[in-house]
């Protein structure tokens, strides 16, 4: 689809107000693969018509992999940013497609300034469906099994499980879990700046434990919500020499590509 994304600055000096902000996230800006999921979001909002707005090149980092390697200064110091920025666009609701900008917004941004509505894309998408707003049609996963990995950040930090799951149940796929799931999900590894650093000194990688785990379900696809599991759990496949037969994709792939979009 030919897009032009709508920018924030841009439809500020039309004199008009978008109702959310889709925050792109750092994944989504500068991660070759979950450019992939970004796009297929914006495709989705375009599909749908929401009134949205990116920030474009306004977009720095929120601070939360600094604050979770405790540089506190550091944290605040790009948290105070995004609030002027949030301030002089008169920012109230937020997409994200990223569980960890969702937790940094929705729970610590109060405290440094701004509060307003969260939402992670699963929840948007499930609300939409559940409102018929979404229409899935029969889709191209229908002989896939799928399995989904909870992110930390969604999941046990923000008690959210089943939006990520309503959303692939609307593919009407078969849908699997792991032994370890929901609040007892192995975390991929990545979380708590993990990503960021070498790897501690250990038997086994977390991430390779977890791919295993997704693997022995038999899914062909192991559905993702969080750039940072996708790094994660794509770097386990190809560890178990699998990317022939097994894909890791997330959520909103999967509904842009029911939608044909």
């Amino acid at each position: 689809m030919n897009i032009k994304l709508p920018i924030m600055s841009d439809l500020q000096a039309q004199n008009k107000q978008p109702e959310y902000l889709y925050w792109v996230g750092c994944a989504g800006a500068f991660d070759d693969r979950y450019q992939k999921v970004a796009r297929a979001f914006t495709r989705i909002l375009h599909h749908l018509g929401i009134d949205y707005a990116v920030l474009g090149k306004e977009e720095t980092c929120n601070g939360d992999p600094a604050r979770r390697a405790g540089n506190e200064m550091l944290f605040h110091l790009q948290a105070s940013m995004v609030v002027e920025t949030f301030e002089r666009y008169d920012i109230k609701k937020i997409i994200t497609t990223c569980p960890h900008c969702y937790n940094t917004f929705k729970n610590e941004y109060p405290d440094v300034g701004w509060s307003g509505e969260v939402i992670h894309h699963s929840q948007f998408l499930q609300e939409l469906i559940e409102k018929n707003k979404l229409k899935v049609p029969d889709n191209i996963f229908n002989e896939d099994k799928i399995v989904f990995h909870d992110p930390c950040y969604l999941g046990r930090a923000n008690d959210e499980y089943e939006a990520p799951r309503k959303v692939i149940d609307a593919l009407k796929t078969e849908r699997v879990e792991m032994p370890r799931n929901k609040s007892f999900a192995l975390c991929c590894g990545a979380g708590g700046a993990q990503m960021f650093k070498e790897a501690e000194p250990g038997n086994k990688e977390i991430y390779a434990e977890r791919t295993e785990e997704a693997l022995a379900t038999g899914a062909s696809i192991i559905a993702t919500a969080c750039p940072f599991c996708m790094t994660m759990l794509t770097d386990g496949i190809k560890y178990q020499n699998r990317e022939e037969d097994v894909k890791n994709l997330d959520i909103a792939e999967m509904i842009a590509n029911a939608l044909g979009l």
